[in-house]
């Protein structure tokens, strides 16, 4: 990994997206460094090893796989995160925390997720993203559970401007709808782990009929991530009590509410157009109802 060339709020976002990679026990081994509060340039291999139970060989291995050169190159770039003013924003939530505590964690929390999820934006893929979207003969978006709820926001935001958009939350309808779509459609797959079955084998249908794909997805080298043509990543750090998806919803939703700026901006006159219709039918429809 060139940590040279990118934002260091990046280098704990980057190592999370790839931990699906990695086995039960490389993954605590990365949990363990994370969970050192006194993480340094000095720390040492070998009290790395001893805390998380494994070789030091193992542990070059691991950060070697996440994409560094070696254990230094790796202690240098967690060592220069952990210093990012964003890295001390994530805190725990105690079941001692006041009120007052318990809101300005759950608040930075949203804040650091939005932070990290910035620096990790693929600028390329966006832009592609929005023409995909625009240009789009049918737009039909797959997700289950709380990811479903993130596409219809997202649906609803774009029929404001005419861009009409379909939602389908069950594995059936995903399947019937991607073995109808064809060049020149689009098929945008949620799921905040990138491994929903239903939605992966949806995007992998529409992909094969010729119509394009987008994940929107909390983990690059995940399923989904692998199954679409764009991949546009949000992150967040878990916890025991909120766990990543909370977070990691509103960095999703900042995301899509900038594609939707993007694909309004790229017939601004027709969105506009359309959005004076639509919000004038839904004013219409109110003072009918309250005279």
């Amino acid at each position: 990994m060139n940590t040279e060339s990118f934002d260091m709020k990046a280098v704990g976002p980057r190592i999370r997206m790839m931990m699906p990679l990695l086995t039960p026990l490389e993954a605590k081994v990365v949990d363990t460094v994370f969970a050192m509060r006194d993480f340094s340039d000095e720390t040492s291999l070998k009290q790395i090893a001893e805390d998380a139970g494994v070789s030091e060989a193992m542990v070059v291995k691991i950060t070697k796989k996440l994409g560094f050169s070696g254990f230094r190159d790796f202690r240098s770039a967690v060592s220069q995160y952990n210093r990012q003013p964003t890295a001390e924003m994530h805190k725990e939530l105690s079941v001692d925390d006041t009120s007052l505590e318990i809101v300005q964690k759950v608040f930075r929390t949203s804040i650091h997720a939005l932070e990290e999820t910035l620096a990790i934006l693929d600028m390329a893929a966006f832009d592609r993203a929005a023409d995909l979207i625009h240009k789009a003969a049918t737009r039909d978006f797959y997700g289950v559970g709380g990811s479903a709820q993130i596409a219809r926001d997202v649906a609803h935001k774009f029929l404001r401007i005419g861009v009409r958009a379909s939602v389908f939350d069950d594995s059936h309808l995903m399947l019937m709808s991607a073995s109808l779509l064809t060049d020149g459609d689009i098929a945008i797959g949620f799921s905040h782990s990138g491994n929903t079955t239903a939605v992966i084998e949806a995007i992998q249908l529409a992909r094969r009929n010729g119509a394009r794909t987008i994940a929107i997805t909390n983990y690059y080298s995940s399923a989904l991530a692998q199954s679409a043509d764009v991949v546009l990543c949000s992150t967040a750090q878990g916890s025991p009590l909120m766990g990543e998806n909370a977070a990691a919803r509103i960095a999703q939703l900042n995301i899509l509410d900038a594609i939707f700026v993007a694909v309004a901006q790229r017939d601004y006159q027709a969105a506009e157009r359309n959005l004076e219709r639509t919000m004038s039918a839904v004013t219409s429809k109110r003072k009918d109802r309250h005279p």
